[in-house]
């Protein structure tokens, strides 16, 4: 028997009579069939199919052990199989294996005898097949021969659903020129394919979705429209360009910045959960509530002190320099112990919260919430931090604080106008500066 590709074959059964009475049969095992498929072999198919009468829509029931991989011991750097004790099975068709891998040829040949493009027998038809690999010619050629471009597949998706990645740009241009919906939900999570491309950070599919009518707005399962899907996605620095893209697109075709999910939070929560500086700051330009207060009754600034510490490489001060310079509400003077303990590994955070106010003062009780390594990385800043426990802020800050409190949720445009060097400008708007005056 002929080595099969992909995971281990125990056993390949026929659900679907065959005409068994044909006297080749007994020389075209099924076997080759499935390998020929599987590699596009058009010769052999041609053969099997032609000359030995293989059935075009024959239904394949591969049962095999499924290998599960887990992590070694760390000194070995490995991984190690372990065997399912259940049988997997999956059903499938010889459509379905030449979309699923991409020969075009070998599909034109089932489809000239016939095959039917919209069966399903393992869950997802042949077009849902093409379109997850991202082959563009395999989802024309379904597509002309009838495919559905709406048929759901046993999750409850259609092929747009699958369309997840830039290399399936060509086959959602195809799918919607088709008839396809782009406003037609997935059956479990209610999720569009605006969701799904708001979720990969896919701007032309946002876009193409869009041109042919997609609603910004729509909601899934868990109210989040794909504005705040987008949002929350954006966890990798390099990624948050992409999705930077996706939200200025989203907004320019009406998306509501201060839409709320099923726990209250909007865009800007998420985006601040995640240390998305550049999310942040284009919100707040388009009217984002910065004060907004989700179930829990957080605000987008308890946000980004929540995860500060977990984001360091993402620069999290610049979030709460941006919230405040936009009006956001400053946290209870009395709280700041607590905000010690979250952030003191940030200690530019400490430094910009600390200058929103006028003065603050200082418990010694503070010091113990800063573990010692901290302390002493950052030794020069905590000393003039603790030296401003009995002493008042200079007049130099206070004359910050009085403009600062008369420009409000303004200082972020205002400041910037003023006839001030740079550097002036710089300290209004609580630019870091590693010490404390």
């Amino acid at each position: 028997m002929d080595e099969l590709p992909g995971p281990v074959i125990e056993k390949l059964q026929i659900l679907q009579k065959v005409e068994s009475e044909h006297p080749l049969m007994a020389h075209a095992p099924v076997e080759k069939y499935y390998t020929a498929l599987v590699t596009g072999d058009l010769r052999n198919i041609k053969v099997l199919t032609d000359k030995y009468y293989e059935d075009v829509n024959l239904i394949f029931e591969i049962i095999k052990n499924e290998l599960e991989w887990q992590v070694k011991s760390l000194a070995s750097f490995g991984l190690s199989g372990l065997w399912t004790l259940e049988y997997k099975r999956e059903l499938t068709t010889p459509l379905c294996i030449t979309a699923r891998n991409g020969h075009t040829a070998c599909m034109r040949h089932l489809l000239f005898w016939r095959a039917d493009p919209n069966m399903a027998p393992g869950g997802q038809s042949a077009l849902h097949e093409a379109c997850e690999g991202g082959h563009t010619d395999c989802t024309e050629l379904l597509l002309e021969h009838r495919a559905n471009p709406n048929l759901l597949s046993e999750e409850g998706l259609a092929p747009l659903h699958l369309c997840t990645n830039q290399n399936t740009l060509g086959c959602a241009k195809l799918l919607v020129k088709y008839g396809a919906m782009v406003d037609l939900p997935s059956e479990e999570t209610q999720e569009t394919p605006l969701h799904i491309a708001a979720k990969h950070g896919l701007y032309d599919h946002a876009l193409l979705y869009l041109r042919y009518g997609a609603s910004a707005d729509r909601k899934n399962s868990r109210e989040e429209t794909a504005l705040s899907v987008t949002c929350g996605q954006a966890k990798e620095q390099e990624e948050q360009g992409s999705y930077l893209q996706v939200c200025s697109l989203l907004v320019m075709y009406g998306a509501d910045v201060n839409t709320t999910d099923e726990e209250e939070k909007s865009p800007l929560h998420k985006a601040c959960k995640n240390a998305s500086h550049g999310l942040v700051q284009f919100l707040l330009q388009n009217k984002a509530d910065v004060n907004a207060i989700d179930y829990n009754g957080a605000s987008p600034l308890s946000c980004i002190l929540q995860t500060a510490a977990f984001k360091q490489q993402w620069r999290p001060h610049l979030t709460v320099q941006t919230l405040l310079n936009h009006g956001s509400q400053k946290i209870w003077p009395m709280a700041f112990g607590k905000v010690l303990r979250s952030c003191a590994s940030v200690p530019e955070i400490i430094e910009i919260l600390f200058n929103s106010y006028s003065q603050v003062p200082i418990s010694e009780q503070w010091r113990e919430a800063i573990p010692e390594e901290i302390f002493q990385m950052h030794l020069p800043f905590y000393e003039s931090f603790f030296m401003l426990a009995c002493t008042p802020r200079c007049l130099q800050h206070l004359c910050r604080f009085a403009i600062r409190n008369q420009f409000g949720s303004k200082c972020h445009y205002l400041i910037p106008s003023l006839p001030v060097p740079k550097p002036l400008q710089n300290y209004l708007l609580l630019e870091p500066e590693g010490i404390l005056l």
